[in-house]
């Protein structure tokens, strides 16, 4: 995980040199501090600059939680524990895992966009303060939290020499630069780009989202897609006291005076002064009276709204109903009609972008783009003025539950990091899908489908937490819909299991096997046989979870079944017979598996089949063979964020490094796989069978360095950070002749070998029939 996860400034910081200082000054005195102000005054942007400015004061990195996406109160920590890039397999609430993470650790958190989840986020905050002396809190909002001890860092509108400069700035990057004197502007500053720094074009980026004040025609004077008359291009005639004067009506309000440099291509200075006086006057009852900031604001956005073309004016209102970022094709389905034709919406979306309405970020699913908040909240009253919310918010619902889809799809096929990476970029925006099948009662089956449908999400991606949430929050209505409902149980009862609450997995399978068997569904039943006899693996009840997961595997070979869980069923069956001796047989089964997962491009079973290779061939005393395929699973592993798999590779690799005669560094990782357990849950599932290699390591690597060398080795460690572990692991590569050599052949083995038996469905399974090869259960 990296130390920082601020986005990188894609235009220049311009001016706060005073309130920089400020503002750095008091997160050195304050563990709480709360840069408060209007809509646009670009409280966002410059909690960055500081939070980037403070980076090395703490020694587990800065992290910035985005909060104005959601909607669910209940999120605000799930959302925190994603900020903090924390994966948590337990059923630990999600306020829990976060005081466990940071009451040891030195960490700045920013929380940007709090104001309208204040209710849960305060008292999450204070708790967190309280509990964690090392950690600083850095919040940007319209309120303050109100929590004792919290600084309110007020932030005023830009000074005349600042809102100059950064009009300026801002003018020229839009191709339109204007005469600006500043020797005349003493003060004014623009500062470098240092790497790394944060921040979105504009100084209200990501601010957050308040409610309008006024309705969308009061500060418009024209129908809502009607077009003013454009002025001349080019910004002639703009001296230095044209824009002076322009920043005065502006209020030096840093998002106003942005929107009005977009236009500088279009409209002179003197141009915008005129349309602005003619909206103040309106505005005023033509009186000469001072606007309240949030107002000029307003009029500013207005006033923008007003020269887009008709058919950016109807992009900008559907566009409110994104949550977070979007990518091109989910703007032109959701936002694509017969008056705004999918063809045509990425000039529609360049003209916006260009105007500084929208921003372009990079994500690792690639470029999305973001609309401002503030001037979200005006496209959403425009789009409430049309009678057009429920609808977009449906056709915004559809294409998410389709994104699902393709992505469960595609887990099982080369693309499953891309699958990952685009879930990851996507979560916002399937939270306020899910929400939306929530808030409405007929739609309660879609609810169920959608929270099944991301299974993958949630157990291949380390999001069990949130998985659990949202599909108990779907179970608990009725839907009336059988399928959909089937699929969520046996979801559920999946991250459960992989949870450690075998009572509530129980529960869920049970229901799932029993309403499966009511309405004649195998395949549903199938899956809830299976996932018992994954409860059985972990409790170490190898009989019956090896009859169980056969008996689920037939049934998938008959109905045509192949995707990753199948797979994975293969290797939890090669695991129990591995755990009862028959080494031989396991190692048949997770070759296989290898062979198929190559050939469809799976990386996330194919890393448990390397798992018991990598153990067989320690047992051939192939150590170099064993660290290679563990050091695929490794990086595989934390590629998905799949802390189970992870650890376990971790603890058998310190096995295969004691045995290459390196007591030191496998007591070394011994320790790394401490704290990754304490996320994951019960230590080894508390299950003896998958604590062999642990035991065993543990008990070389004490008896060659002494108890206390091997104590301080176990104690380093703990020490490291996950990304530090996998980096070591994956850098190191051992000689098979080095100090110590192969270990004796005849020592104990934490596995027996015997005789290998017939395995039921494990032959490579049929594909299905219908060629999709998804999870199709419900």
């Amino acid at each position: 995980m990296r130390r920082s996860n601020l986005p990188a400034e894609l235009n220049r910081f311009v001016g706060r040199a005073a309130e920089q200082a400020a503002l750095a000054a008091l997160l050195e005195t304050s563990r709480l501090v709360t840069v408060v102000g209007v809509g646009g005054v670009g409280k966002t942007r410059l909690a960055l600059r500081a939070a980037a400015g403070a980076q090395k004061r703490y020694g587990e990195g800065v992290r910035l939680a985005e909060l104005a996406p959601l909607r669910d109160p209940d999120l605000v920590a799930h959302a925190l524990v994603e900020a903090l890039g924390l994966t948590d397999h337990t059923p630990k609430a999600p306020r829990e895992v976060l005081i466990e993470h940071l009451a040891e650790r030195r960490t700045l958190l920013v929380v940007d966009g709090f104001e309208h989840l204040v209710e849960s986020c305060a008292p999450l905050l204070r708790d967190l303060l309280a509990h964690a002396p090392g950690l600083t809190v850095l919040a940007a909002g319209r309120r303050p939290l109100r929590v004792a001890g919290e600084a309110v860092f007020p932030l005023a509108p830009m000074d005349e020499a600042d809102a100059m400069a950064l009009l300026a700035e801002r003018a020229a990057e839009a191709g339109a630069p204007v005469d600006v004197d500043f020797f005349g502007t003493a003060g004014a500053s623009v500062a470098g780009d240092p790497p790394g720094a944060p921040g979105a074009s504009g100084f209200a980026a990501a601010g957050p989202r308040p409610a309008p004040e006024a309705g969308p025609r009061a500060a418009s004077g024209s129908g809502p897609w009607e077009v003013s008359g454009s002025g001349s291009r080019g910004a002639s005639g703009s001296g230095a006291e044209g824009v002076r004067e322009l920043c005065r009506r502006l209020d030096g309000i840093p998002l106003a005076l942005e929107l009005a440099a977009g236009r500088l291509p279009l409209l002179s200075v003197e141009q915008m002064l005129h349309r602005l006086d003619d909206r103040f006057r309106l505005l005023t009852d033509g009186g000469r009276g001072e606007l309240p900031r949030h107002q000029t604001l307003r009029t500013a956005i207005g006033w923008s709204h007003e020269l887009c073309t008709p058919e950016e004016r109807l992009l900008w209102a559907r566009l409110s109903v994104f949550a977070g970022p979007f990518d091109l094709e989910a703007v032109e389905y959701v936002c694509g009609s017969r008056e705004l034709p999918p063809e045509r919406v990425l000039d529609h979306l360049g003209g916006l972008l260009a105007q500084s309405l929208v921003s372009r970020e990079d994500t690792p699913a690639g470029p999305a783009y973001r609309l401002l908040d503030t001037v979200a909240a005006y496209g959403a009253e425009w789009l409430a003025a049309l009678g057009d919310t429920e609808r977009m918010r449906r056709r915004h619902r559809d294409w998410y539950m389709g994104l699902a889809t393709w992505c469960e799809l595609e887990w099982f096929s080369p693309r499953q990091p891309e699958v990952a990476a685009r879930t990851a970029a996507a979560l916002p925006n399937l939270r306020a899908a899910l929400d939306l099948c929530l808030e409405l009662p007929e739609d309660a089956h879609l609810a169920q489908h959608l929270a099944g449908t991301l299974w993958f999400a949630w157990v291949g991606c380390g999001r069990l937490s949130e998985g659990r949430h949202w599909l108990e929050r779907a179970l608990a209505q009725e839907s009336g819909h059988e399928e959909a409902r089937l699929k969520a149980l046996w979801v559920l009862g999946y991250v459960t299991v992989l949870q450690g609450d075998g009572t509530a997995a129980v529960a869920a399978l049970h229901e799932c096997g029993e309403r499966a068997r009511a309405s004649r569904n195998a395949l549903a039943e199938a899956y809830a046989t299976h996932r018992m006899g994954c409860l059985a693996l972990l409790s170490d009840e190898l009989p019956r979870a090896e009859a169980l997961i056969g008996r689920a595997l037939d049934s998938y070979r008959e109905l045509g079944e192949l995707n990753s869980n199948v797979l994975m069923g293969q290797v939890e069956v090669a695991m129990a017979r591995a755990f009862r001796g028959d080494l031989e047989g396991a190692v048949a089964i997770c070759r296989e598996v290898r062979e198929v997962c190559e050939e469809r491009g799976e990386l996330w079973t194919r890393a448990y089949a390397l798992y018991v290779l990598a153990f067989s061939a320690w047992t051939r005393d192939a150590y170099e063979e064993a660290r290679e395929l563990l050091t695929e699973c490794v990086s595989i592993n934390h590629t998905f964020r799949d802390l189970v798999g992870l650890v376990l590779a971790i603890e058998l690799l310190a096995l295969v490094t004691v045995s290459e005669g390196d007591p030191a560094e496998a007591a070394v990782l011994q320790g790394a796989a401490v704290p990754v357990w304490d996320t994951v849950g019960i230590r080894l599932f508390g299950s003896e069978a998958f604590d062999g290699p642990r035991a065993l390591c543990e008990q070389r690597a004490e008896e060659a360095l002494g108890a206390e060398a091997f104590g301080a080795a176990v104690r380093a460690g703990r020490g490291l950070s996950l990304d530090e572990v996998v980096e070591r692991a994956l850098a190191r590569r051992r000689d098979p002749a080095a100090p110590g050599g192969p270990a004796d052949a005849t020592a104990p083995r934490p596995f027996r070998t015997a005789r290998s038996a017939a395995v039921p469905g494990t032959r490579k399974p049929a594909g299905s029939p219908t060629g999709k090869g998804g999870e199709a259960a419900g």
